[in-house]
C-alpha cells in the first residue's frame, strides 16, 4: 500500500467518528479495526501496531469517564501513536559551521545511497556550507562515474579513483584532502552491500576506523518493506549508525515497514527521499509527517517556510506596500526570488490541512519553477528606473530587455501581463485592508467579515482545491494564533485570481 492510502484510510476511519451520534467503546473499536487493518496493510511491524492499539484504548478508557471530548482525544492519540512509532530518544548529530563534519553513509545496494549524498550534500550547498563528496565505493561498476556526474550536475567537489582499489585508501585520501581545504561538510558514500556479504560489512568498519566520522548515516530503502528490519539490525550490529535516512517514499511502496524498521536502529530519520531530483528530499519530523500523512497539514511549519524565505526585515516593508497598493516590478523580482527559497512548492502545499501534495503534479511544478526563473532572468535586464516604474516600458525597451535577458518579446510580454495580474490583486488587497495582521489575529472574532474578503481575492478554483472555505477558514484561524501575520500575505499571492 502507497503511504499516501495509507493516510487517506486512516482518515476515512477517523472521519466516521464524527458521524457518530455518541463516541462509545464500540465506536472507538471499529474506527480502530480500521486503522490497524490499514496498518497492517502497508507492512508496519505487528506488535508496534498491537502497541499502537492498546495505547490508544488505554487512554479512551482512562478520559471516557472524566467527559472529555473523546472524538478529539482519539484523533490526537492516532497522531501522537503513530509519530511516536518514528521517533527514538537518540538525538541525532548537529554537524557544526566553520568546522569539517565528516559524514558517512552506508546502505544496501540499489538502496539509492549515492543519489541520496548527493542530495544530502546539496541540502547543505544550498544553505551556504560548503560540502564536498567522496566515493568510496570500489565495489559497484559505474560508481564512481554516477557520483562525478551527480556532484557535477550541483557544482559539488567531489573526490574518486579509476585507478586504486583499496575504497580505505580512496576515503582517507578524500577526507584528508578536503579538510585541508577546509570544507565543512565531507560526506563519504561506501559501497552498497547485503546482510550476508561479511566480507564488505568488514571493509566498512575499516572505512569507518580509518576516517572516524562525525556521523554514520543508514540509506533505507522503502520499497522493500518489513525486510528493512532484519537489513537495519545487521548494519546497527556492524556499526554506530547515528541516523537513518530513508528513500523511495514515493513510489508504490509498502513504506510503513520501512518507517516502522527504525525501530532495529535505535537512531533517529533525518531525512525522507520524496522523488529522483535533487530537491526531493525534506527534512523528517515524525508529527509533521504524520499530521500531513492523514491531511491534518502543519500550518506552522508554512509560516516558519515562509519567515526564512521572507527575511524579518523585509517584512513591514512588503506590507506597507501591499496595504497601500503601491507593487513594482523590483517587488515582484524580490517575491519570485522568496518563492525559489522555499524549495519543492508541492512539499510546501503538502503542509496545507486538506490539501496534501495533489494540488500540484512534478511536471506541473518543474514547469511553474521554470517560468519564475525565466521571468527573473527578464527582469534582471531591466534597468533600475524600468523595475522601480519611473520609465515606462515602450516596445523599444521591451525589445531591448528580450535580448539582454536571451527570451522573445513574446515572454516579455507574458511575464509584464503577470505582473498587472498581481499588481491588481494587491491593489484589492489593500483596499480591503486584508494584508493588515490584525485582521487574520480576530478572524475567531469576526469569521464571516475576513473570509469575505478572502473570498473576493483567492481564485475559486483555488479555493475548490484547498477544500472550500471552510477548510480556508480553519487554516487561517491556525494562523491568526501564530506570530508574523504578514507572512499569509505572502502565501495569499500564490492563490490569487487568474
Amino acid at each position: 500500500m502507497v503511504l499516501a492510502e495509507l493516510g487517506s484510510k486512516i482518515t476515512n476511519a477517523l472521519k466516521k467518528l464524527n458521524k457518530a451520534d455518541v463516541v462509545n467503546e464500540e465506536v472507538l473499536k471499529a474506527c480502530l479495526n480500521e486503522i490497524v487493518t490499514a496498518l497492517l496493510q502497508a507492512d508496519v511491524n505487528v506488535h508496534q501496531v498491537k502497541k499502537l492499539r492498546d495505547n490508544i484504548t488505554m487512554q479512551f478508557k482512562l478520559q471516557e469517564e472524566e467527559g472529555a471530548d473523546l472524538r478529539n482525544l482519539i484523533k490526537r492519540a492516532v497522531v501522537e501513536e503513530l509519530s511516536r512509532m518514528l521517533e527514538t530518544e537518540k538525538k541525532p548529530y548537529q554537524p557544526k559551521k566553520g568546522k569539517s563534519n565528516v559524514i558517512m553513509f552506508v546502505g544496501l545496494q540499489g538502496s539509492g545511497k549515492t543519489t541520496t549524498c548527493t542530495k544530502y550534500a546539496y541540502y547543505y550547498h544550498k544553505k551556504g556550507w560548503r560540502t564536498s563528496l567522496v566515493c568510496a565505493d570500489t565495489f559497484r561498476a559505474g560508481a564512481f562515474d554516477q557520483l562525478k556526474q551527480n556532484a557535477t550536475k550541483v557544482r559539488i567537489p567531489f573526490y574518486g579513483s579509476y585507478t586504486e582499489t583499496d575504497p580505505v585508501a580512496i576515503a582517507e585520501e578524500g577526507v584528508r584532502q578536503f579538510k585541508k581545504e577546509g570544507f565543512e561538510m565531507i560526506i563519504v558514500d561506501t559501497s552498497g552491500r547485503h546482510k550476508q556479504e561479511s566480507e564488505l560489512f568488514d571493509e566498512m568498519k575499516q572505512v569507518a576506523e580509518a576516517i572516524k566520522p562525525d556521523e554514520i548515516i543508514f540509506v533505507m530503502d522503502s520499497s522493500i518493506g518489513q525486510a528493512c528490519y532484519d537489513q537495519a539490525l545487521a548494519f546497527r550490529k556492524a556499526v554506530d549508525v547515528g541516523s537513518v535516512i530513508i528513500t523511495k517514499l514515493d513510489g508504490h511502496a509498502k513504506g510503513g515497514g520501512a518507517l516502522s524498521a527504525v525501530t532495529a536502529t535505535e537512531s533517529p530519520i533525518i531525512f525522507i527521499g520524496t522523488g529522483e531530483h535533487f530537491d526531493d528530499f525534506e527534512e523528517f519530523e515524525a508529527k509533521s509527517f504524520i499530521k500531513r500523512l492523514l491531511g491534518l497539514g502543519d500550518i506552522e511549519k508554512i509560516v516558519n517556510i515562509v519567515k526564512e524565505a521572507v527575511p524579518l526585515e523585509d517584512q513591514p516593508k512588503l506590507l506597507e506596500k501591499i496595504s497601500s497598493g503601491n507593487f513594482t516590478l523590483r517587488d515582484m523580482q524580490s517575491q519570485y526570488k522568496n518563492i525559489l527559497k522555499i524549495g519543492s512548492f508541492s512539499q510546501f502545499l503538502s503542509f496545507l490541512p486538506g490539501v496534501g501534495t495533489s494540488l500540484m503534479g512534478k511536471m506541473n511544478e518543474k514547469e511553474s519553477i521554470a517560468r519564475v526563473k525565466k521571468f527573473i532572468c527578464i527582469m534582471d535586464s531591466m534597468t533600475n528606473e524600468e523595475l522601480d516604474g519611473i520609465k515606462p516600458l515602450n516596445p523599444s525597451r521591451i525589445l531591448r530587455i528580450a535580448k539582454g535577458s536571451g527570451a522573445l518579446v513574446q515572454e516579455v510580454n507574458v511575464m509584464l501581463e503577470e505582473y498587472k495580474r498581481l499588481k491588481t490583486m494587491i491593489e484589492k488587497m489593500g483596499k480591503s485592508k486584508l494584508a493588515k495582521g490584525n485582521d487574520l489575529a480576530n478572524l475567531a472574532r469576526n469569521p464571516g467579515q475576513v473570509m469575505g474578503k478572502l473570498k473576493n481575492i483567492v481564485d475559486p478554483r483555488m479555493l475548490q482545491q484547498l477544500g472550500g472555505m471552510d477548510n480556508l477558514m480553519n487554516m487561517m484561524k491556525e494562523v491568526g494564533k501564530m506570530e508574523g501575520m504578514g507572512d499569509m500575505a505572502n502565501m495569499l499571492k500564490m492563490f490569487g485570481k487568474k
